[in-house]
């Protein structure tokens, strides 16, 4: 009972005072903790309030930008900006590029899914932090340089579960991935034309590849949203399903793949990207020397060794 009114005496004074609780700014404490800034000593601060400001602050300290679940060889990345509907910034790019990096190397991961926390997958960049910045700030550093690691350095599939607003920087986040899959209210498009600038993260070059150049051009030119349905028949989504079914349905695929070998998986990914960068005639050579690669791994052998006698292959990656 004497806690209760301590407690109601400490919110009283601190109110009275114009220090709200649920808004007191932060401050450094003593070994990293932080801190509610109080015009109060300590000593008049109630040791249960003292601990409820601790929990709350360390929370928020401790809560990752890119939340990493892993499930046998699959890891689920993901981006946990809820209340900013997931929205691009420098910390959070760099947290998901350090995050695939790492796992890139764990040889207990076969696959990524990449997903959004709440009602959006990445709802855009965030425009509060790109509206004041100038040609040369871009020159000087690309901000969501962290990204390019998906394309230049990420040899595990990565599977994109869009479970909500995909746009602008959102949709060109998904098209880095190699398989996208949508949830029925997921939403699609590319609107920096009404913010009068342009795709910058891939928008109007993947896009165009994935889906023609007409098409392409009506999404970028009006900036309009698309349904899942209109992104699968468009051909940038692969699957839609039912919202409660996405995130089952994308770990089940990411098991399959994370089943077969990683090495094979890894030259499959390489030869149908690169589809995309060079002529009919060069990829067509790319492909044959990668395929007459797989015969010098030892999942190869035991891949055809295994059909042959009828059984389940056990893949080695090597």
């Amino acid at each position: 009972m004497r806690r209760s009114r301590c407690n109601r005496h400490s919110q009283s004074n601190l109110q009275q005072r114009g220090t709200p609780l649920r808004d007191s700014p932060p401050s450094h404490g003593s070994f990293g903790v932080f801190f509610p800034i109080s015009p109060l000593p300590v000593s008049v601060v109630c040791r249960s309030t003292m601990f409820r400001y601790c929990r709350r602050f360390l929370q928020a300290a401790d809560e990752p930008l890119v939340k990493v679940t892993q499930k046998g060889a699959v890891a689920l990345l993901t981006m946990n900006r809820p209340k900013a509907l997931n929205a691009l910034n420098k910390p959070i790019a760099a947290e998901l590029a350090s995050a695939l990096s790492r796992l890139e190397k764990d040889n207990s991961v076969n696959v990524f899914v990449l997903t959004g926390e709440g009602r959006a997958f990445v709802a855009g960049a965030d425009i509060k932090m790109m509206a004041p910045t100038s040609f040369v700030d871009w020159q000087r550093e690309d901000m969501f340089a962290d990204f390019e690691v998906m394309r230049t350095q990420i040899k595990k599939p990565i599977i994109a579960a869009v479970n909500g607003f995909a746009l602008g920087g959102g949709c060109e986040l998904a098209m880095l991935c190699d398989i996208i899959l949508a949830s029925e209210k997921a939403v699609f498009g590319q609107p920096e034309i009404k913010l009068g600038t342009i795709p910058g993260l891939g928008g109007t070059q993947r896009l165009t590849r994935l889906i023609g150049k007409s098409r392409a051009m009506e999404w970028v030119l009006t900036g309009n949203q698309y349904t899942a349905e209109e992104a699968e028949r468009a051909g940038l989504v692969n699957r839609v399903y039912k919202h409660d079914e996405l995130l089952p349905q994308a770990l089940a695929m990411a098991e399959t793949i994370a089943n077969y070998s990683r090495v094979t998986v890894a030259l499959a990914k390489d030869c149908v990207n690169k589809s995309q960068e060079t002529s009919l005639s060069e990829s067509l050579a790319y492909e044959k020397r990668s395929f007459h690669a797989t015969f010098a791994s030892a999942d190869q052998k035991e891949g055809m060794n295994a059909f042959i006698e009828k059984r389940k292959p056990n893949f080695t990656h090597s």
